[in-house]
C-alpha cells in the first residue's frame, strides 16, 4: 500500500458505499472534502457539512415511500449535489443510475423505462427542456427534482431542490447518519449504463464491493494521500471517474475539485493547482496539441531546445525504470528543466505529481513528451464491467506503451484467440434485465471476456493489440459499435456503402460510397451537378449529407455522432482488395487506402 497506511479506509471498515463516507467523516470531519464555484466565487464544505446535507437528501427521498431496490437518476454536472444525492440515495438501498448531462432525450428515455427509474434529479431549464420532449416516456417517474428553481406548473411532478429539502440545514435526528442497517456489500449499489456491442445501452450492475473493493486496490499502483488535491472533470456517470475520483479520493481523504467546465479546464488548472490528474487521452492531447501549435510557431531555437528536453528527460525516465544507462547529457537537465519543462508543466498548475490516463489507449508519442517534461503519466485499462480498472502500470515500473500489470485481486489469463479474460471481485454482478448478455461475456466459472486481443510479457504488462469484436474506443473513452451504426446508414437508399472510423479520435468520421442514382436525385435537391467531382467535397454538400447521417443514426446514444464525412463514388470490392469473399469490409484495409484523406478530414476544423 502507497497512500497513508494509518488513514486509508479499508473496504472492510467501510462495509458500504454509504458506509466509507461515513467513516471518512468521522475521522476527518473539519478537512475540506469538496471544493466547487457557485454563484460566481469559489467555495469549501467539509466532510462533516457534506454529512449535514445528505441527512436532508436522505428525508426528502425516504418521505417519498420508495422500497429498497428502486432506481434513482442523476443528470448533473460534477459537483457536490451529485455526491449528496448518491450517498443519501444508496444509505435507503436505492439503486444510483447516472446519465450523462448531454445525452440526447430519446436515450435518457431508454434508460429511465429500462431500468424503471422513480426519482430523476437534473440540474437546470435547457435539460428539463429536452426531458419534456419526451414526457409521455416518463411516466414512471415519480418524481423530477432540479438544482435551479424552474417554473412549469403543467408538471405536478416537479419540484426544485429548495422545495423539495427538509429547511432544516442539518438534522438532528439520532441516527441519521449511520451506515445503513441491513445492507451488504455485496448489494447492488448502481447501474450504469454502456453501449457494448449494440445500439441501445445495457445496464452495467456494479455492488458496493465492486466499487470499494476496486478502489482500494487501485491504491496499490499509485501514491495518494491525505493533503492531495483532485481536479475532478471528466463526468461522474464516467465509471473511471467515479472509483478513482470519488469513491477513492473518500477512501484516502483526498481533497476533491470540481471543474467548472473543460471549456475552463487551463484556468482552472492554475486555481486548483492539482497534484493528481484523472484523464482520458482526449485531454493530454489537447494540451500536447496547443504545445505543438505554438512550437510551429516559435523560432527553431525553441524547438531545438524542447526537443532536447524531451529526449534527455525521456533518456533520465529510462535510467530510472533501470532501463536504460546514464548518460552525460543528463547534467544538462537542471537547466532544461528551468527553461522548457517547468513551463510547460506550470500551464498544469505545477504541482502535479501523477497523471492518470484510461478509458481509451494514449499515443506512445503524447506519453513520451509529458514523461520527458517530468510528469508521470500512467497509463490503466479497465471496463465499465470491471468497476473499471482491470490493470495499470506503477510509477516505478512504467512502461508507457502497456496499460500495466493487474492491480491487486484481478486475476488475467489468455482465452480462444488471445482474448483477455478477468476474474476478481471487480467483476459486474451482470447486465440488467439482459441474463443472454451476461452469460454470453462472464463464463460459468466467472471469468469476464474483455473482447480485446492482447499479448502478455515477461514483466506480467499487458498490452492490447486488437478487438475480437470490433468496437471504436474514442479518445475520450466512449464506445461505439461502428457495424450496429452502419447498418444504420445502410438503411438509407443514399448510400451503398459505409465505415465508421473513430479509433483513438475526437469524434467519428464516416467513409461512404453513395448510390448512383439516389445521388443523381439528392443532388438535384440540394442545388448541385451531380457529375461534378467537386460537389464530393463541397462543404454545403457534406454538412447537408452529415444531417441526414444523423437521422439515420437519432436511435443511438448522443455521444455516437458522425461530425465529418468522406464522400466516393467508386464501390469497394473485392478485386480492390477492400472487400472479403463475405463481401465483409476490410477495415484496416480501407483505412490504409484512404489514409491521406482521413488524415485531412481530422485535420479540417
Amino acid at each position: 500500500m502507497n497512500a497513508l497506511l494509518d488513514d486509508v479506509i479499508t473496504p472492510q471498515q467501510a462495509g458500504t458505499l454509504y458506509g466509507l463516507f461515513v467513516e471518512r467523516a468521522r475521522r476527518s470531519p473539519d478537512k475540506v472534502a469538496y471544493h466547487y464555484f457557485q454563484q460566481n466565487d469559489w467555495r469549501d464544505i467539509t466532510w462533516k457539512e457534506m454529512l449535514g446535507e445528505i441527512a436532508r437528501w436522505q428525508a426528502a427521498l425516504a418521505g417519498l415511500g420508495l422500497q429498497r431496490g428502486d432506481r434513482v437518476a442523476i443528470m448533473l454536472r460534477n459537483c457536490p449535489y451529485w455526491m449528496m444525492f448518491d450517498q443519501a440515495a444508496m444509505s435507503l438501498g436505492l439503486v444510483v443510475v447516472p446519465l450523462y448531462t448531454m445525452d440526447r432525450p430519446d436515450n435518457v428515455a431508454y434508460i429511465v423505462n429500462d431500468a424503471d427509474v422513480k426519482v430523476l434529479l437534473f440540474e437546470t431549464d435547457e435539460q428539463w427542456q429536452a426531458l419534456r420532449t419526451v414526457r409521455d416516456q416518463l411516466g414512471g417517474v415519480r418524481r423530477f427534482v432540479s438544482i435551479d428553481r424552474l417554473c412549469d406548473s403543467e408538471e405536478p411532478r416537479l419540484k426544485c431542490m429548495d422545495e423539495f429539502l427538509p429547511k432544516t440545514a442539518q438534522l438532528q435526528a439520532e441516527g441519521a447518519n449511520d451506515p445503513p442497517r441491513g445492507i451488504c456489500s455485496n448489494e447492488l449499489a448502481s447501474i450504469i449504463y454502456t453501449s457494448g456491442t449494440t445500439g441501445k445501452p445495457k445496464g452495467v450492475m456494479l455492488s458496493h464491493a465492486n466499487m470499494l473493493i476496486n478502489a482500494h486496490s487501485c491504491l496499490g499502483f499509485f501514491l495518494v494521500n491525505y493533503n492531495d488535491t483532485f481536479l475532478s472533470f471528466l463526468p461522474l456517470s464516467h465509471t473511471f471517474e467515479r472509483t478513482v475520483g470519488y469513491y477513492l479520493s473518500v477512501m484516502a481523504g483526498a481533497k476533491v475539485a470540481f471543474a467548472r467546465s473543460v471549456a475552463q479546464l487551463s484556468g482552472d488548472l492554475h486555481i486548483i493547482r492539482p497534484t493528481i490528474l484523472i484523464s482520458v487521452p482526449r485531454i493530454y492531447e489537447r494540451i500536447y496539441g496547443v504545445i505543438s501549435a505554438k512550437l510551429e510557431e516559435g523560432s527553431p531555437l525553441k524547438r531545438k531546445l524542447f526537443n532536447l528536453a524531451v529526449d534527455i528527460g525521456w533518456a533520465r525516465f529510462l535510467h530510472q525504470q533501470g532501463r536504460g544507462p546514464w548518460q552525460a547529457s543528463f547534467l544538462l537537465w537542471p537547466l532544461l528543466q528551468k527553461l522548457v519543462a517547468q513551463k510547460v508543466l506550470d500551464h498544469l498548475g505545477g504541482r502535479l505529481r501523477v497523471a492518470l490516463s484510461g478509458g481509451a489507449a494514449l499515443s506512445p508519442e503524447i506519453s513520451r513528451v509529458f514523461i520527458g517534461l517530468g510528469l508521470p503519466v500512467i497509463q490503466g485499462y479497465g471496463l465499465t464491467e470491471t468497476s473499471p480498472v482491470i490493470s495499470g502500470n506503477h510509477p516505478e515500473n512504467n512502461f508507457p506503451d502497456s496499460v500495466g500489470q493487474p492491480i491487486r485481486d484481478v486475476q488475467v489469463k489468455l482465452g480462444e484467440l488471445n482474448a483477455l479474460l478477468v476474474k476478481g471481485p471487480n467483476v459486474m454482478l451482470g447486465y440488467w434485465n439482459n441474463p443472454e448478455a451476461t452469460k454470453a461475456i462472464i463464463d460459468a466459472d466467472g471469468w469476464l471476456n474483455t473482447g480485446d486481443v492482447v499479448r502478455i510479457s515477461e514483466t506480467g504488462h499487458i498490452y492490447i493489440t486488437g478487438r475480437i469484436k470490433e468496437i471504436i474506443v474514442m479518445s475520450n473513452g466512449e464506445k461505439i459499435p461502428p457495424s450496429d451504426m452502419e447498418l444504420a446508414i445502410l438503411n438509407d437508399p443514399l448510400f451503398d456503402q459505409v465505415m465508421i472510423i473513430g479509433e483513438g479520435r475526437p469524434y467519428l468520421t464516416a467513409l461512404v460510397v453513395l448510390n448512383p442514382e439516389a445521388w443523381k436525385n439528392f443532388a438535384r435537391e440540394i442545388g448541385v451537378r451531380a457529375d461534378m467531382p467537386e460537389a464530393l467535397t463541397d462543404s454545403s454538400v457534406e454538412g447537408k449529407v452529415l444531417k441526414r447521417i444523423a437521422l439515420d443514426l437519432r436511435g443511438f446514444p448522443g455521444y455516437a455522432n458522425v461530425r465529418r464525412v468522406l464522400l466516393q463514388q467508386q464501390p469497394w470490392s473485392m478485386e480492390d482488395g477492400l472487400l472479403t469473399p463475405t463481401l465483409k469490409l476490410k477495415r484496416n484495409k480501407v483505412v490504409e487506402r484512404f489514409a491521406a484523406e482521413i488524415k485531412q478530414l481530422y485535420e479540417r476544423r
